[in-house]
């Protein structure tokens, strides 16, 4: 057993919680699977994690571009309150575990149970529906985190073996189920990109797939618009972004003011003008916006391509859940920014809301949620509602994170150590399963995990012909479609 323990923890501190090695040795496995030469295997290998690590310069860069703009609100207007933020929720959730008396190592094994059931789910999709398998190690690290925090404050007398167990079956569950929920808007997305989503806000993006089309007009999306004179920049994404992020930046900035970036950034140099100073901090925003864009298409494409052996010779019938990021190549470029925007309205409402009702508890924004949420829906949201959805949507998401942010914060307490975790299922559906746990106790986690188990079966009875076909063969999937239209498959209608 304790050789077992011993190889676990070198996984999981090597390869899975670092998701650049542990999607290379994917490709990796999936191509040796398929009988590719060892030396292609190395170089899907390769090509796997360098596009991942790519991926991470880019996030790790504008979340870092980002802080300081914050730490200035925060400091402008002496603000003392919660980030929404995942990895400030990683830290609050620690430092509540270990403010009881309990050891925050139980989630080395929460990972293990966690993942072990998501691929027995998989394992059995003919009875339980499930064809993903999450695979976005970081993010599995920050959710184990809160949500071992979360099952300690509503059953405190639990024994650690208990609380381990429990909370693995019901974690795993939730990362089967709710990556599951992303098969059918990825797909059609991506037009069959043999992957999933497996990150913050899940339900969130299958929530968009259904409202969009009922919100906006999918004729009218980003793609269509056409901008006269001038704003025909605009039309080039790289130039939109910059000139935004600029408007945007340079407003917050000014603000703050350059005696106060002076302390917080130590980016800005002393002899370094005011004015390009916010140039390069917006700029810096469209230079990682299109490095990131760069990773996305490396790791991608080497996965998808090589999870067909691990689809066919091990899960069989199963798809990869990975960073939301991964859907920005295959959306209007111009989606994303205009999702974070248009999330920062919403939440910077909804903290003003906050003060101005005498909020018990105050919320400051997190990079993570505000980008990474935000422009995943209005991705998802333009192509199926146009640009009203993907204005709309983002800027209710930035409402919900920051009220429902500010309740979880406030209720289990983690704001009394500076965080909460912030991204939207986070903010719009974890709250729920913390309140049913502490209310109805043992009742209340098997009630979550049977009402989640459930959600599969309910969407595989309203669409048996192509619920596995979509994840399969997305080729069929449009004939299938094609025959209920009764048009061609060039002329076939995905919304």
């Amino acid at each position: 057993m304790e050789i077992l323990l011993s190889v676990w923890e070198f996984f999981q501190n090597n390869i899975l919680t670092k998701p650049a090695f542990f999607i290379g040795f994917i490709v990796f496995a999936g191509y040796a699977l398929l009988g590719k030469k060892w030396y292609e295997c190395l170089a899907g290998f390769i090509k796997g994690t360098v596009g991942y690590m790519i991926l991470n310069v880019a996030s790790g860069g504008l979340v870092g571009n980002f802080r300081p703009v914050l730490a200035g609100l925060k400091d402008r207007f002496e603000l003392s309150a919660a980030v929404i933020d995942p990895y400030f929720g990683q830290a609050a959730a620690q430092a509540s575990v270990e403010n009881i008396g309990r050891s925050f190592s139980m989630m080395m094994m929460v990972l293990l149970i966690a993942f072990t059931m998501n691929i027995l789910l998989v394992l059995f999709r003919k009875y339980t529906k499930i064809r993903t398998l999450f695979i976005t190690g970081h993010v599995m690290v920050q959710q184990s985190s809160t949500a071992l925090w979360l099952v300690l404050f509503c059953f405190p007398g639990l024994m650690d073996p208990q609380v381990v167990v429990m909370l693995g079956i019901l974690l795993g569950t939730y990362w089967a189920v709710a990556s599951n929920l992303t098969v059918e808007p990825v797909a059609k997305l991506t037009e069959g990109g043999g992957f999933a989503t497996g990150h913050q806000q899940m339900f969130g993006i299958f929530l968009v797939s259904k409202i969009a089309k009922k919100i906006g007009d999918p004729k009218k999306s980003l793609e269509t618009l056409k901008l006269p004179g001038f704003l025909s920049i605009f039309n080039e994404n790289m130039v939109a972004t910059g000139v935004l992020m600029t408007i945007f930046f340079g407003t917050i900035i000014t603000i703050l003011g350059p005696d106060l970036m002076h302390q917080i950034d130590k980016g800005f140099g002393k002899n370094q003008n005011f004015l390009f100073y916010i140039l390069e901090k917006s700029l810096n925003f469209a230079v990682y916006l299109t490095i990131l864009q760069l990773g996305v298409r490396t790791f991608v494409s080497e996965l998808t391509n090589s999870f067909q052996g691990i689809s066919e010779k091990l899960l069989p019938g199963s798809v990869p859940a990975v960073d939301c990021a991964a859907t920005y190549g295959f959306g209007h470029p111009n989606a994303v920014t205009f999702g974070f925007l248009f999330g920062a309205f919403g939440q910077f409402l909804a903290i003003m809301g906050l003060i101005v009702f005498n909020s018990p508890i105050l919320i400051i924004s997190g990079f993570v949620p505000l980008f990474f949420d935000n422009a995943t829906f209005a991705v998802f949201a333009n192509r199926l509602g146009g640009i009203r959805a993907a204005a709309i949507i983002p800027f209710c998401s930035g409402i919900i994170q920051v009220l429902g942010g500010g309740f979880a914060a406030y209720h289990f307490t983690t704001g009394n150590f500076g965080g909460w975790h912030g991204n939207f299922d986070w903010d719009a559906v974890w709250p729920f399963i913390g309140v049913i746990m502490e209310n109805l106790q043992y009742v209340g986690v098997a009630a979550v995990v049977i009402l989640l188990l459930a959600i599969p079966q309910i969407l595989y009875q309203r669409n048996k012909d192509t619920y596995f076909v979509i994840a399969e063969d997305f080729d069929k999937y449009k004939e299938i479609l094609a025959k209920k239209q009764g048009v061609p498959v060039d002329e076939v209608v995905i919304d």
